[in-house]
C-alpha cells in the first residue's frame, strides 16, 4: 500500500510494499512508515481496504477481511469483483467501476453497498477516497466502510410502512384490501404472496376461534407473484381450502405468532401433508417462507404467506418484523371492512324488508320499479318508493329519500314509509300529508339525543307524493325538496311537471302546495330520487335531458324503459342509492265506472237504488245488488239530509265494488249506535256492518263518503 506523508512534514515514501515472507508465515509483510499508524489501521474495527493503480487489492485490515469472511492473504492481488462477488452498489453498479471513476477524476464519493455473507445480508455505507503521492498524482483508492445494516432496515421499514398507510385500506372492501397487501409485499420483499381469509369474514360475520376447528378452512382472496399469474399457487383464487392443525400454517395460527421457515427436503414433511403444495414448493424452488396470522382485536381472520424463490437470500428477522407490521395494519383494515360489510348487509336487509315486496291490488296504473343501493363505501341510504291503493280506485305513488346512510337512514326510512301509509289511509290531500310528515320528522329530530352515535339530528328527508284518479284522469301532486317528476305522453313528448317548490321534510314553518295535472290514458309518470341524475362529473341539466331522451319511446314496455334508464344513467358503482318508479296510467271505462248526478230531493233515493241495481246486473254482479241498494239508500239519504248540492252517485268496479256519494258539504259523518226507541242513527252502522270498509275523504268543494265490498275473482294489477 502507498501512503502519502507529505502532510506530516516529512518526505513521502511508499509504505506497505510487499517483501518476501519468512518461512512458515503466510501473510505478506508490510514495511510501515510508522508502526503506530500501522497498528491503528490493522486494529481499527472499521473495514479499510486499499486498491492500487492497477485496481488490485494491495491492503486490507482485519475488519475488512472479516466483513467478507475471508483471510487477508487470500484477498491480496484480487480485483474488486473477485474480492466478493456479492459486493454491488445500491443501483447495481460494480465496485470496480466506482474505483475506476475515483481514480480518473481524483474526487472521492460515497456509496451504499449490499453484501450477502453466510446467507445474511449486510448493508455498508462506504467512502471511496483517492490516495495521492508527493506530486499529487493518484496512486490508488482507499475504501472505508461502516456497517449501516440496522439503519438501512429502519429506513426501509419506515418507507414500506409509509407506503402501506397510503395503499392498504383504500376501500371498505375485504377482498380489495387483501389484494393491496399482496401487491405491496411483491413490490418490496417477497416473490410470491397469498392471503387467505376465513369464509365468515367475507360475509361480515364474527370469526369463530381457530382453536375450535378440526380443520381450518380458508378462502383464497388474493395472490400475487413476480412471475405474473401466480404459477406457484395450487389453490385457485376464490376457492376454499384447508390447513391441518399440525401443519406449519395450522400451528402458526393456533399460536397466533408469525413464523419464519426455511424450506428444504427435511422440512417439506413438516410443512404440509398436501402433495400438491409440497410439489409446488419443490418445483418453484421456494426456499424461504413467512407465515403471518391476520389478527385484529384478538381474533384471527386469516393468514398471509410470503415466499421467496427468485431472491437468493432467505427472509431475515427484519423481514419477519416488517411482514408482521404490514399484516397487522392490513388486518385492522380488513376487520373494518368486515364490520362495514356486516352493517351494509344488515342495512340492506332492513331496507329490503321495508320496501314493497308484494303487488298492490289496484287497477289505476301499471307500475314498474327499480332500486339500486350505492356501492362506494358510504353505506346503504334511505331511498324508498311505495304504491298505495286509495279509496275510489285511486292510487298514491310515493318516492322519498332520507338524508344520510347506514342503519339509521334505513330505520328512519321505515318510520317515514309507515307514517305515509297511515296518513294515506285517512285520505289526506298530498299537501296535508306532507305537512303531517314534516311534523313527524321534526319530532324525530327532537327525540334524538345530542350525543347519539347517529348525530344530533335526523338530517331530514325529501318526498314526492302523487295521487292519481283513474275515474277523472287527474293526478294531484306535492313535493318536499324532491326532484320534479317527468311525464312521458303517449305521443312521445316528455316534459317536467312544474310542481310548487317545497322545503325538505324537517325544516318546518313553510306550507306545502299541491298541483293538479290531467293525464291522458297511457301516459307514463316517472318518479325518481336524486341519485339517478346527480352523479359525479355530470351536469344535472344534461342528465335530465338524457333521461327525457330515454323516455321518449312510448312503444317500450315499462320493464324495457326502466332497464334502459338504469343501464344508461347509473354507473357500475353508484355513489348514492337510486330509486325509480314508472307508472303507466289507465282510465276506468263503462265496464268499470258509472256516475249519476242527483238533486237534493228525498224522492231521488228510490231512483238512485234502481240505477245502481240495473248497473250491477249489467256488470253481472247480481249477488251484490241487495247490499249495494242498502248502501246507496243510506249514503244518498245522508247526503240529502246533512250535505248539500252538488250530489253525485258513483259505482266503481275494480279490485272491489265501491259505492261513492259526493256532496258539497264538509260536515263530517259520525258512526252512532241508536238506542232502542230512536228513529234514526242506524244508517252508517248498517253500512259499516254490511261492507268491508268505509270512509270519508275531503276535497276543496266538499266530501266523498265511500263504502267498499269485496269481489271474489276481481282482477288484480301486477306490480314489480
Amino acid at each position: 500500500m502507498s501512503m502519502d506523508e507529505a502532510g506530516s512534514g516529512g518526505p513521502a515514501r511508499p509504505t506497505g510494499a510487499r517483501v518476501p515472507a519468512e518461512a512458515g508465515d503466510e501473510r505478506p509483510v508490510l514495511v510501515p512508515a510508522d508502526d503506530v499508524r500501522c497498528r491503528i489501521l490493522d486494529q481499527l474495527p472499521v473495514p479499510v481496504a486499499y486498491f492500487g493503480r492497477d485496481q488490485l487489492l494491495a491492503m486490507a485490515n482485519g475488519a475488512a477481511a472479516g466483513a467478507v469472511g475471508r483471510s487477508e492473504a487470500s484477498m491480496i492481488g484480487l480485483l474488486p469483483g473477485e474480492v466478493e462477488p456479492g459486493l454491488v452498489l445500491e443501483g447495481g453498479e460494480g465496485l470496480a467501476e466506482a474505483i475506476a471513476r475515483v481514480m480518473s477524476t481524483g474526487e472521492g464519493e460515497p456509496y451504499e453497498t449490499h453484501l450477502v455473507v453466510q446467507n445474511t445480508e449486510h448493508v455498508w455505507q462506504a467512502a471511496l477516497s483517492p490516495v495521492r503521492d508527493a506530486d499529487g498524482e493518484v496512486q490508488g483508492v482507499s475504501v472505508v466502510t461502516l456497517d449501516t445494516t440496522e439503519q438501512f432496515w429502519a429506513r426501509r421499514r419506515l418507507a414500506v410502512l409509509t407506503k402501506a398507510s397510503m395503499q392498504i385500506g383504500s376501500t371498505l372492501d375485504v377482498g380489495r384490501t387483501a389484494e393491496e397487501l399482496a401487491e405491496l409485499a411483491i413490490e418490496d420483499f417477497a416473490d410470491f404472496v397469498t392471503v387467505d381469509l376465513l369464509s365468515e369474514v367475507l360475509t361480515g360475520d364474527e370469526a369463530r376461534s381457530v382453536l375450535d376447528r378440526e380443520k381450518i378452512s380458508f378462502r383464497r382472496v388474493a395472490q400475487r407473484s413476480v412471475l405474473g399469474d401466480s404459477p406457484e399457487s395450487v389453490v385457485p383464487l376464490g376457492e376454499i381450502h384447508d390447513y391441518d392443525r399440525d401443519s406449519v400454517v395450522g400451528r402458526t395460527l393456533i399460536r397466533g405468532e408469525p413464523t419464519r421457515c426455511t424450506v428444504d427436503e427435511a422440512s417439506l414433511r413438516r410443512w404440509t401433508e398436501d402433495p400438491a403444495r409440497a410439489r409446488s414448493l419443490r418445483d418453484n424452488k421456494i426456499h424461504s417462507v413467512l407465515v403471518v396470522p391476520l389478527r385484529a382485536r384478538g381474533v384471527t381472520l386469516g393468514a398471509a404467506l410470503f415466499c421467496r424463490h427468485r431472491t437468493p437470500g432467505g427472509f431475515a428477522t427484519a423481514d419477519l418484523q416488517l411482514a408482521a407490521e404490514l399484516v397487522s395494519r392490513a388486518a385492522v383494515c380488513i376487520d373494518n371492512a368486515r364490520r362495514y360489510t356486516r352493517e351494509r348487509v344488515t342495512a340492506l336487509a332492513l331496507q329490503s324488508s321495508l320496501l314493497p315486496r308484494r303487488a298492490a291490488r289496484q287497477q289505476a296504473v301499471e307500475v314498474t320499479t327499480r332500486y339500486l343501493p350505492n356501492t362506494d363505501g358510504a353505506g346503504i341510504g334511505g331511498d324508498w318508493f311505495d304504491v298505495i291503493p286509495l279509496s275510489g280506485a285511486r292510487v298514491a305513488l310515493i318516492v322519498g329519500d332520507v338524508v344520510g346512510h347506514g342503519l339509521h337512514a334505513s330505520a328512519t326510512m321505515g318510520r317515514l314509509r309507515t307514517a305515509v301509509r297511515t296518513l294515506a289511509d285517512v285520505d289526506l290531500a298530498p299537501e296535508e300529508l306532507l305537512t303531517q310528515l314534516d311534523d313527524l320528522v321534526m319530532t324525530l329530530d327532537r327525540e334524538q339525543p345530542p350525543d347519539s352515535a347517529e348525530g344530533a339530528t335526523v338530517a331530514g328527508a325529501t318526498c314526492l307524493y302523487a295521487v292519481y284518479d283513474p275515474a277523472t284522469g287527474c293526478c294531484t301532486m306535492a313535493r318536499a325538496g324532491h326532484p320534479e317528476p317527468l311525464l312521458a305522453r303517449p305521443d312521445g313528448t316528455v316534459d317536467r311537471l312544474p310542481l310548487p317548490v317545497g322545503p325538505p321534510l324537517g325544516v318546518g314553518g313553510v306550507a306545502f302546495e299541491a298541483a293538479e295535472f290531467p293525464l291522458a290514458e297511457g301516459s307514463r309518470l316517472v318518479l325518481y330520487t336524486d341519485g339517478l341524475i346527480e352523479t359525479a362529473g355530470h351536469d344535472i341539466d344534461a342528465a335530465l335531458a338524457e333521461l327525457r331522451g330515454l323516455l321518449g319511446h312510448p312503444e317500450q314496455s315499462l320493464e324495457e324503459t326502466c332497464d334502459s334508464v338504469m343501464d344508461a344513467m347509473v354507473p357500475e358503482q353508484p355513489n348514492d342509492d337510486v330509486a325509480l318508479l314508472v307508472a303507466r296510467t289507465r282510465r276506468l271505462d263503462a265496464g268499470h265506472y258509472a256516475a249519476w248526478d242527483l238533486v237534493a230531493d228525498p224522492a231521488v233515493v228510490s231512483n238512485a237504488r234502481k240505477r245502481a241495481s240495473a248497473q250491477l246486473m249489467a256488470w253481472g254482479l247480481d249477488d251484490a245488488v241487495f247490499t249495494t241498494e242498502l248502501v246507496v239508500s243510506e249514503l244518498v239519504t245522508n247526503a240529502i239530509r246533512y250535505g248539500g248540492e252538488p250530489i253525485q252517485l258513483r259505482l266503481i268496479r275494480g279490485t272491489a265494488l265501491i259505492c261513492e256519494v259526493v256532496d258539497g258539504s264538509s260536515t263530517a259523518p259520525h258512526l252512532r249506535r241508536a238506542r232502542i226507541f230512536d228513529e234514526g242513527g242506524r244508517g252508517l252502522l248498517l253500512v259499516a256492518s254490511m261492507t268491508e270498509r268505509w270512509g270519508t275523504r275531503y276535497t276543496a268543494t266538499g266530501k266523498t263518503i265511500w263504502a267498499e265490498q269485496p269481489l271474489p275473482g276481481a282482477e288484480e294489477a301486477d306490480l314489480v
